[in-house]
Order: structure tokens, then sequence, then C-alpha cells
């Protein structure tokens, strides 16, 4: 019987004409009925899941042959949208899809598009929706606005710009100005607007705490466990039995910490370093062995697995399992037994490993310390820390000394290392920002992250050379054209990288960063490099890893709060436990499972990390509400073709619209990442120092905007700013297109953003000029 797999490389081949189901039938030989039907149910499915398509003759084609493209689409607040290809299909370019191409499609829908205009002159190809192959959303979170006959919810998330239509009867105890769940219950069709029922009523939108509930009922995040995965936590026993020790090595008597933040609890990992006598250091790694206790299919697993890993929100966590055992069995507390997995490293000089072990453990941690105390033992050389802590102050001076050496081994090899920093938004009891900070980066972060790495590494470098089935973490090469553009665009600040793009060395861009770093210019090279990279991933396919220039790299130490982890741990269990000569069939079993888990922890990582943003900027718009007026110094941290970007010290961002800028019509030049006025010449950079005024911030966008701060009328002064060599002549013709690819000039005009400033100045310069004024947001 011919499968999926078969049938899609068929019809991929450039011979491949339209075939209908019956010459399909002839061409494969599928003579028996029972043969006939279960192909045909694959037709059927296949062509349900849009990876083939049956047109208007009843011939079957795949899209990308029949001029169609499957993916996901991403919607805008102006009504349009982009249509952003799967994984696998033969296009690395999103689609625009105009507002009257939609067809009924919503944002996060799976949909096949017709392209109509290919790529021309740099610009998006356009098209259209043909089809909704599977809708992204079941529920809106938004603010429900009541009238005499009717409701209607205007959505949150500004990726739907049309508001879900309640009937009376639907709305439930919604009142007007609430934050409300409603259920989509018939989607746009034609004229008509989505229709919905309030399902949740999740308070009035100024109740504290009602804000960072809309995000989590936003992005579906589940809260409460459910009663089986609870009662299942329930029945886990708080002590460790001498049965469950046996056949695990004991390590109870090596000396060992946890070193975390303040105010974690799940402690999952523990260190251990000791001098050998041949001058090497082991270095112990001790990670919880949560698959002891969470099997594989129980409750806890399901929900283990829909979650994918814990949810850091400003004011709480949502965990991936109860806090029973992420707390509790699962943490390696102080002074108590607790079961692991230990991976042994022995290091030379040079933080080489010699050998290594991996094996099942049992640990008795001495001491929970926290980065800050351990910063301050080897940096800040506390005496009263130090005594207190004085049998294990040697311990943290080789630590140290070994995480120095490991550090360097890796910038050595070429791994790239960004220094952006964090913030840390501090709330009352009632939710509201009080303060924000940036997250320290110390001594003791750095020691904990080299040693995770150096962990990471050696078992997945383990484990593949043993051809196990694994889980791997990659991060794949840059595409090609983005690195070529971000090639050509440090050329302009004197910068040039050996190699080509299509095989450059992730050394090559370290050593970039280590050139510019403290130059004006290390923002904006190292923010445009940044943006040419891919985002890492889950994959069973053992890809290396670009950014960190390893050839191998798994998550394995972090099982309390990432699914991946826990499930290398089950594979490590079953290894320890059946040997390396693991069956062919089991080898098979977990081969045709990874596939799937690594996609949806890959899916779940994204919408936490976008969920956990969500709130960041919330509270950091709310943080600046009482700040309306008042002037701060910033970094340009992007440039577009709407306006400039500006990070505050405090990691606040904001907006600087280009309908804002008024005293010239500025012009964005994609090559150069700048804004640059036709008249003053005035030029604005990534990277440039800048002061601003706060004239609004918008909670429900979360959005803070601000305007540029001048002197006297002039620009800042020259010593306030860098500017890069003048573009060459064809990097300047290489203007920037708005999202839709159309619009050449970038001056967004007053009247499309409501504005009444600079109306006299747009009369006075003419039809000519009013056609440059056209917004381009």
């Amino acid at each position: 019987m011919i499968d999926e797999r078969e049938l899609i490389e068929f019809m991929l081949k450039k011979a491949y004409k339209p075939l209908t189901a019956e010459e399909l039938l002839q061409t494969f030989q599928l003579e028996w009925s029972a043969e006939q039907d279960r192909f045909q149910a694959l037709l059927h499915r296949l062509e349900e899941e849009g990876k083939i398509v049956k047109t208007r003759t009843d011939r079957y084609g795949v899209p990308e042959r029949l001029n169609l493209v499957r993916g996901r689409l991403q919607g805008n607040a102006k009504g349009f949208g982009f249509v952003i290809p799967e994984e696998g299909m033969p296009y690395d370019f999103d689609v625009f899809i105009h507002g009257n191409d939609m067809n009924g499609a919503m944002d996060s829908d799976t949909v096949l598009a017709r392209i109509h205009n290919h790529q021309k002159d740099g610009r998006r190809p356009e098209g259209e929706v043909v089809r909704i192959l599977k809708r992204g959303r079941t529920q809106v979170v938004g603010t429900y606005t009541d009238s005499k006959h009717f409701g209607f919810v205007m959505a949150d998330d500004k990726r739907l710009p049309n508001d879900i239509f309640i009937p009376k009867e639907a709305k439930g105890k919604a009142r007007e100005g609430d934050k409300v769940v409603a259920r989509i219950v018939r989607y746009p069709n034609g004229r008509k607007s989505a229709e919905g029922q309030v399902v949740e009523v999740l308070g009035h939108k100024g109740d504290p705490g009602v804000d960072i509930l809309s995000v989590i009922r936003k992005y579906q995040l589940p809260e409460a466990f459910p009663e089986d995965v609870l009662a299942e936590a329930e029945r886990v026993p708080d002590t460790i039995s001498e049965e469950e020790i046996r056949g695990r090595q004991d390590l109870r008597n090596r000396r060992m910490v946890t070193i975390d933040g303040a105010d974690a609890k799940d402690l999952d990992d523990a260190v251990s370093v000791e001098r050998l006598e041949n001058g090497n250091i082991r270095l112990g790694v001790h990670i919880a062995d949560v698959s002891h206790y969470v099997k594989a299919g129980s409750a806890l697993d399901r929900e283990a697995y829909e979650r994918g890993t814990s949810v850091y929100l400003v004011d709480r966590v949502i965990p991936m399992l109860p806090q029973r055992l992420s707390n509790g069995i699962c943490s390696l507390n102080p002074q108590v037994d607790r079961l692991t997995l230990t991976c042994d490293m022995e290091m030379d000089g040079k933080g080489n490993v010699v050998r290594h072990a991996i094996y099942p453990s049992v640990i008795r941690t001495d001491e929970r310390m926290t980065y800050s105390d351990v910063k301050k033992i080897l940096v800040d050389k506390d005496e009263a820390l130090i005594e207190q802590y004085q049998p294990l102050v040697d311990d943290f001076r080789l630590m140290n000394k070994l995480s120095e050496i490991l550090r360097q081994r890796r910038f050595n090899r070429g791994a790239i290392d960004f220094n952006f920093s964090e913030a840390k938004i501090i709330v009352d009891e009632q939710g509201k920002p009080i303060d924000i900070v940036k997250r320290p980066r110390t001594v003791a972060e750095m020691l904990i992250e080299e040693f995770m790495l150096a962990a990471n590494e050696t078992v997945s470098e383990h484990f593949y050379k043993a051809k196990i089935p694994f889980l791997y973490r990659i991060h794949e090469h840059p595409d090609p054209d983005k690195l070529q553009s971000f090639f050509e665009f440090i050329t302009l600040f004197g910068y040039t990288a050996k190699g080509r793009a299509s095989d450059i060395k992730p050394r090559v861009l370290q050593q970039l960063l280590e050139k510019v770093e403290g130059k004006p210019e290390e923002t904006v090279i190292s923010t445009v490099m940044l943006r040419s990279m891919q985002q890492a991933k889950y994959s069973p396919d053992c890809l290396g890893h670009f950014g960190l220039a390893a050839p191998f790299y798994s998550h394995f130490t972090s099982p309390i709060r990432r699914y991946p982890d826990l499930v290398i741990h089950r594979i490590m269990r079953e290894t320890f436990e059946k040997g390396e000569d693991m069956s062919g069939d089991r080898k098979a079993e977990w081969k045709e499972w990874l596939p799937e888990a690594a996609k949806h922890s890959s899916e779940r990582e994204r919408l936490a990390i976008d969920a956990e943003r969500d709130t960041n900027d919330l509270k950091k718009a709310e943080f600046m509400q009482d700040k309306v007026g008042e002037t701060f110094e910033g970094i340009i941290s992007s440039v577009t073709s709407f306006g400039v970007f500006i990070e505050l010290e405090n990691t606040v961002e904001g907006m600087v619209h280009v309908s804002y800028m008024t005293d010239d019509y500025y012009h964005f030049d994609e090559a150069t990442y700048s804004m640059t006025g036709e008249r003053t010449g005035k030029r604005y950079n990534i990277g440039d120092a800048v002061t601003v005024k706060v004239t609004g911030v918008n909670l429900d966008e979360h959005k803070v905007d601000f305007e540029l701060v001048e002197e006297d009328g002039e620009a800042l002064p020259e010593r306030k700013r860098h500017r890069p060599r003048p573009a060459p002549k064809k990097a300047k013709e290489a203007k920037a297109k708005p999202a839709n690819g159309r619009r050449k000039t970038t001056k967004a005009s007053n009247k499309a953003n409501g504005k009444a400033d600079g109306t006299k100045r747009k009369r006075r310069r003419g039809k000519t000029r009013d056609k440059r004024r056209r917004s381009q947001s």
C-alpha cells in the first residue's frame, strides 16, 4: 500500500501532471477494492490537511506545483495579513493578503493561499486565501461593549481587528467594560462578522489582576491542574525508600550545592567539583530524576506534554508539573535525599572533556546557594558569607576558575554571545509595577550557565554516538540571503566578514562582536546580526547548534520545567535499564514519536515566550503611565518605515511615529537601517543616543509613545551620535518596503493618523510633496 510520503514525492516530480483518482489508482496498480478504499481515504485526508489539492477538474496535485502556499495566517491591526509558509514548503517569503482577499480567514488560521503577483523588485508576493484548512482560534479575549439589542467584543489581540458579534442571549453576565472570554460559535463569512458567546467574565478591565488574567486566557494557558493529575501527584511519596535507591550510585557523601535565584523553588540541578590527583577537574552535574515519578502515559505525563513548559509571567508562574512534585520530591532541596541523573565530566586544563560517565544516582545537597551570595563570596569577598560557607568557599573558587576556562574554550571555537539586557519587573501586592531593573548576569549566573552547557553537550554527544533515538536542541545555519544583507550592512561601518554567507562559521560572527564591543555601533550591529539568525528549536535530528558552535546539543538539565528534558530522561533511563542495544522495534517507536514531540515542544515554547513578552510589555506600559510629559535618555533600538523605536535605560521601549517627526520629511533606508530627513539630511540610526519625552501610554495595546526632544530645534550634538559611512549606490537604491511592499516613501500622513499637527506645512509644500506623505505603518 502506498503511503503519504511516497504519494507526495511522486506528485513533486517535475514530470508529474495532475491526475484524477482513477488515474492514480492505475498508476500505482491498486486493483483490490480494500487497497482502493484505503487510497481514496488517504487522498481525502491529505486534501483536508492541504498537503494535496483537488482542482476543479477533479485532478490532484501538490500546492507548490499549483501556485499555492500552505501556511499560517498572521493578521494585522489594519485588516491585511501574511501567509507564513509551513516548514517544508519551497518558499522563503511571506505572502501579503489584502483585507479584501482574506475570505473569512482570521489570524492563526492554517490556510491555502493562491499567489497572484510573485516577488518583484524586492516586494513581497501578493495573494488571496482560497481555503481555510484549520481554525487557529476557538476563543477570543477582549473588552465587552453593550448596546440595547446586542453586544460585541473587541479583541485584546490587535491581529484580530474586527469585533466579535455577541447576541443578547449570549452575553451571560457581561457588563459594559468587562474583560471577557468569548467562544467563537460562527466564523466570518462574507460581510458577516464572527459571532461569539461569552463563556467567562474576568472582571472589569481596570480591576487588579484582570490584565494578567486576560493574557493567560489570550494564550489559553492552563492554570489549575485537572483533578486526576492532582490525585496522581498526591500519591507520590514525600521521601525516598531504600528500594528506590537500589541500583543507583550513592553520591550522598559528595560535596555539592544548588545555585539559583533567591526566589526559585523548583531546584532541578546541583553541581559539584573536585580536583583529581592527575590535575584534572571532575565536574558533576546532577539533575532531578523527574522521569522516576512522571511515568509515560500517566495523567501527570499527559498534562506535562500539553503544557510543554513552565511559563514565567511577571507576578506568577504557571508550572508544567504540580507543586507537590516541582517544589517537593523533585526539587533538590538541601540536606534531604533526592533521586537524580548524574553527568560526571573529567576536564583537562583547557576545558576538554577527557572522560565522562552518565548514570542514575542519589544525592544530598549541602546548601541551597543563591546567585547573589556566590557573587558576594567570589567578587565582593564578603567576609561574613565567607565565614558562613567556609567549607564550600574553595569549591566556589574552583568552580569559578573552571567556568572561565569553559567560557574561553567556547568562545575560541566560535560560540556567539549577545550582550542584551533582560528586565525584571517588580510589582506590589496588587500587581502594580513599582520598579523595573536589569537582571544581573554575574559570575554566579555565568558559572551555572557554563556547567549546564557542558552537561547538555556531553549527554547529546554520548547518545548520538551510541545511535540511540534522541531529542536535540538545534539552531540551524542563518538564511544565506539575510546573512548576505547583514554582510553588506556592516561594510557601512568599515567592517567585513570572511567567508561566504552560505557556509559562514559562527566564529566569524563572534569575532565581529568582539571588534565592535564598547563602540558606538555595537548596538546596531548586534541587533541586525540577531535578526539574521534563525530560531532555535527541538528536533529528532542532530543538526548542531550554530549559535553555540556545538555539533551536539540537547536540553537535559531542566526536566521540572521543560518537557523535552523529561523525554531525554526517559530515553536515558530506558538505556540504563536495557543497555545501549535497544531493540530495533523500540528504536522505531521512538523515531516515529519524537518528530511529533519536537514540533509540539517547539510550539509550546514559542507560545510561552510570547505570553511572557506580552505581560512584560503590559507592565512596562503601566509603569510609564504616570510619567507622561517626563523626559528620558534612551538608545534607538530599531528603525522601521513607520517610526523609530527607543529603549530607555530601564529597558522600556517606545516608539516615535514618523508623523511626530515634524521638522522634516523622513525616508527609511533599509540598507542602513536609518531614517533620513530629505531637507536637513538629519539621520537617525540604531544605536544613536537620544532624548525623548513620553507623550502617551496605551495600556490596551501595551505601547508607549515618545517624541524626540531636540536642542534649540537642532539635532542632538554630534558627540551623541554615530553615523555609518554613506551607503554604496546599489545599497541606496534598495529602498525599504512596508509590510505589503507597495510604497516607497515612509512619511506617514497626519490625516491617516488623525493628527492636526503639520497641516500648514503640508499645504505649503503642495501636491507633489503631498504624494510623499503616505502612511507606511
